[in-house]
């Protein structure tokens, strides 16, 4: 187990990290844009269920071989990024059905579509595992027991607040959505904005450095 004041220290440091806006908010907010809150909220979930694999990865030490790997962390770091501006394409290319599901007149996409693409987002994000193998470690107490649970429960701890910070975020921008909603056309252009900003992160992902 995790010592107390290690638990503490650490959801303090990740409270920072995931609070200031960064490449999960924006995609948080390009989803919810695009697809209204019920979208933007399971594209929220998807992304942090696919922290719970590299989590499990990490513990297991298989993360820093990746972390550590050029090849590797290239072609997921490549991977995730093209996903994202794919997304946004999509969405940008969809806007009209954006704004007919807007006013009821299709049905919406399905929720485990939505779900399984934020899922892919979050477990192809090559700059989480580098930042759970470059801080989880620090937080460690070798003399508290199994390494890999303390790794993980650590992980966990990011997992929730990053949940409820996301899930803030994309209620924020939802409400945003159903106001301009009250037009088809604001609302098709509000799903191109999103997809816009889907397609920016997913360039800036490419070049930039290790931040949520």
């Amino acid at each position: 187990m995790v010592p107390p004041e290690n638990l503490l220290a650490f959801t303090l440091a990740a409270l920072v990290l995931i609070v200031i806006p960064g490449p999960s908010v924006l995609f948080t907010i390009g989803r919810a844009l695009a697809l209204g809150r019920i979208g933007g909220l399971l594209s929220v979930l998807g992304n942090a269920l696919g922290l719970l694999p590299v989590i499990a990865l990490v513990a297991l030490g298989v993360g820093g071989i990746v972390a550590q790997s050029i090849v590797l962390f290239t072609i997921l770091k490549v991977a995730g990024a093209v996903y994202l501006m794919y997304l946004g394409v999509q969405a940008i290319r969809h806007r009209g059905r954006a704004a007919a599901e807007a006013n009821g007149g299709v049905l919406p996409r399905s929720a485990w579509r939505q779900l399984g693409e934020g899922f892919v987002v979050g477990v192809t994000n090559p700059k989480t595992i580098a930042f759970f193998v470059a801080v989880l470690p620090q937080f460690v107490d070798l003399s508290a027991g199994s390494v890999p649970l303390q790794m993980v429960q650590l992980g966990l701890v990011f997992f929730v607040i990053a949940l409820i910070s996301d899930g803030i975020w994309a209620l924020v921008a939802a409400a945003a959505r159903s106001w301009f909603g009250r037009s088809p056309k604001r609302i098709a252009t509000l799903s191109a904005t999103g997809g816009g900003l889907m397609i920016g992160l997913g360039g800036i992902l490419l070049f930039t450095g290790n931040r949520h």
